[in-house]
Parts: C-alpha cells; structure tokens; sequence
C-alpha cells in the first residue's frame, strides 16, 4: 500500500475506534443503569446495625410470646437489610445479584472495547507506516496515542481486576480525544521538524504516553468519587474508586519520573542543555511535583477519602493542562501541535 492508503486507513480505523468507543460506552453505561445498586460506607454501617437482632424476652409471656417477638424480628431484618416481595420472593436486584441483562449488556460491551482497542492500535500502526517514523509527532497523534493508552490501563486492569464500572467513563473519554483529535488537532500524514528525528522520540514521549494513559484513568476513578455520594448508588464505593485510582498512580508515577529525565537527556543532545525553563519542561516538572504531593501525603501524613483524591484531581489538571493546554496556548520550543 502507497504512503496516501496507509494514512486514510489511518484516518478510517480512527473513525471505527470512535464508534466503537461510543457503543461500549453505552452498554458500560446501561450495565450502570440497570445494575444492583451499591450501598455507600454510610449506608452499609446502617444496614448491618439494622440486621443485628435484639433478644427476645422470655417470661411471663411464655413460648408464644416469644415466638411472637422472633418472627417480629424476622420481619424486622428483612425489612432493614434485603426486601421481600409480596410473594416472599427476594429481590435479586438488591440482594447483591447482577440481572442478567445488565450483565449482558456488559459483556458486550467489553467486546466492542476490546474491538474498539484494535482499531485505535491500527490507527497508530498505519500511520506510523505511512509517515516512516514514531507516529507522535504532533499533537493530534499524541491525542490518539494518549486514549489508546488510556483504554489500554482500562482494560488491561479489567483482566485482573473487575473494574467495568469505569467503562463508560474511560470509554467517553477515549472517543471524545479521538473526536478532538480528528476535528481540531488532525495534521495530514508527513514529516516532523528536525529535532523530533531522534530515536529520543521513542523513549521519552512512549513513557508519557503511557503514563498519561494510567493518570487519566485514576482521574476517572478520582471525578467519579467526588461525585458519587454516600447512600445507596450504582456506582462501586468510594474505597474502589481511591484504590484504583492509587494503584494507577503508584504504577504511572515511576514512568512519569523516567519520562522527565528521558527528555532533560534528549534536549541536552538536541539544544546543548538539559534545563532551560522551556514551558513544557516547566508544567511537566509541575505535573510530576503535584503527584508526588499526593503520593507523599498519603504515606506520610496518612492522607485519605476526600483530601486525597482533591490533591490528585490537582495534579491531573496540571497534566492536561501540560499534555494539551502549553502547546495550543503557550509558545516554546515544545510547540508541535500545528493547530
């Protein structure tokens, strides 16, 4: 295939990755939807308070009373912990059972992540045959590379973990980049500026990448705990989301780290110096000094719950603002994006 087929079969399997995307967001979503609901940390206290029986008094009233008062409390933890139908069937919903269909919905939508996840690496492996070359080289290529990242942390956390709940958040996030990077940053298919022709290119901007792909999942999980409230809601509990949130943090942290001295050693060998207060050398330093707040606070000062996903919400606005905001709005030596 000629170098022009290469980039429009680029361009076509981004189009497929957003309507992918988009269709695995709306079955994530109706799993949410029409899903059990999840009892906040405040609501399970509640509940189990409620299911621990009192004793019945046994005495002048005899064995009938007695009776009386275990069936009362019988009735009484049914009505307090899982509900019974008029018909004294359980309500699966609530009692803890996924209903088929929402489970369904689920599944399928794993399938068309993971078919969404294949289109968007054919999208990066054709352009980069079509242009000869690391394809991130502007801006509109880093976008793509970030949100298949970004579903790669998803669903590669999937296989170990279940975290479908972030689904249809990860998956909206992925199709909205992809969709920003086609309609606002798209360049056509060609060559780079000469300083991006380095095999530095490789090894620093494939470690931010890929870093950003797990520090934007945990600000999914992080914006979901700010929202999420403390009763009954279908979104998993506030302690799901903080962990995994931390635990993409604790495995992005080191890569960003690397990331930030990878590219002090490319511009010592591409402009004679390794620190010259470029803007993007400035937020990516800020980016890291926000994260290592967060992850200082919490093995330190034992920093958890609300505090601590606010410091790492910070610390991902600085990493958008570093990722999209300094190379539209801010000129330097890192401006690539040809917007």
């Amino acid at each position: 295939m000629s170098a022009e087929q290469l980039a429009e079969l680029s361009d076509f399997f981004v189009v497929a990755a957003v309507l992918l995307y988009v269709f695995a967001m709306v079955g994530f979503a109706t799993e949410l939807a029409f899903g059990r609901f999840r009892p906040g940390k405040a609501a399970a206290e509640g509940a189990e308070r409620s299911l621990v029986r009192q004793p019945a008094a046994v005495g002048a009233g005899g064995a009938g009373d007695a009776l009386d008062a275990g069936a009362a409390d019988a009735s009484d933890v049914s009505a307090a912990g899982t509900p019974v139908a008029e018909d004294g069937a359980v309500d699966a919903q609530d009692a803890g059972e996924q209903p088929r269909g929402a489970a369904r919905a689920g599944t399928v939508a794993l399938v068309l992540a993971w078919i969404g996840w294949a289109a968007n690496l054919g999208a990066i492996v054709t352009r980069g045959l079509a242009v000869e070359r690391w394809p991130w080289g502007n801006m509109y290529e880093f976008v793509v590379a970030i949100s298949f990242a970004a579903v790669t942390a998803f669903l590669g956390t999937q296989i170990r973990h279940n975290v479908r709940f972030l689904g249809a958040f990860v998956m909206v996030t992925a199709a909205l980049g992809l969709g920003l990077a086609s309609k606002v940053f798209y360049t056509a298919a060609g060559p780079v500026v000469p300083a991006l022709n380095s095999y530095w290119i490789a090894i620093h901007v494939t470690a931010a990448i890929v870093a950003s792909g797990l520090l934007t999942m945990a600000g999914v999980a992080g914006v979901l705990y700010l929202v999420r409230g403390d009763g009954m809601s279908r979104l998993p509990a506030r302690e799901d989301l903080e962990r995994v949130a931390h635990r993409a943090i604790v495995f992005a942290f080191p890569l960003w780290t690397f990331a930030v001295i990878a590219g002090a050693l490319w511009a010592d060998r591409a402009w004679g110096r390794y620190w010259g207060w470029d803007p993007k050398e400035v937020w990516s330093f800020i980016t890291w000094v926000a994260y290592a707040a967060y992850l200082h606070a919490r093995v330190t000062a034992g920093w958890r719950g609300r505090s601590a996903t606010i410091v790492q919400l910070v610390a991902f606005a600085c990493l958008l603002f570093n990722l999209i905001g300094v190379n539209i709005f801010i000129s330097g030596l890192h401006s690539y994006a040809d917007v």
